[in-house]
């Protein structure tokens, strides 16, 4: 070796480099409250949602495979980070497979006329506010 460090500093170095990088990606993912929970809205990495669930993370990943709604995010090396519309979808499956006794293809169809169904719904609560905020905005502009 003609670098003049030992073997093993330079592979401690890339290790702690690694490290480094893995805590800046876990406090991207989601801020730890004091506890160690996470906050409600944090991403989840697969251990921490197999751990949630109790689901192994092999399960995770065929599901991920059979249910094209379910698409984690993926950084460096394929790391896996969950958002809360995931981890709700994961629990949603869990229940229909494990509780209602549903299969894999029967939970595919229900979630497939479920996005059909839900892409052409709209809040009309919501839309009735925004339409008042506007009146009332022309309301103040002609007075």
């Amino acid at each position: 070796m003609t670098s003049g460090a030992p073997d093993g500093a330079a592979g401690d170095k890339a290790a702690g480099d690694r490290a480094a990088g893995d805590r800046a990606a876990a406090e991207k993912a989601g801020a730890e409250k004091a506890g160690g929970e996470k906050a409600a809205g944090a991403f989840r990495t697969i251990g921490e949602l197999s751990r949630d669930t109790g689901l192994p993370q092999h399960i995770l990943r065929y599901w991920e495979t059979r249910f094209p709604q379910l698409r984690p995010l993926q950084r460096a090396g394929n790391r896996r980070y969950y958002r809360p519309a995931d981890i709700a979808l994961v629990l949603r499956i869990q229940s229909l497979l494990a509780s209602e006794g549903y299969t894999i293809r029967g939970v595919q169809k229900l979630l497939a006329t479920e996005g059909k169904r839900g892409a052409g719904k709209v809040d009309l609560g919501l839309v009735q506010k925004v339409r008042d905020s506007l009146a009332d905005g022309l309301e103040q502009d002609e007075a």
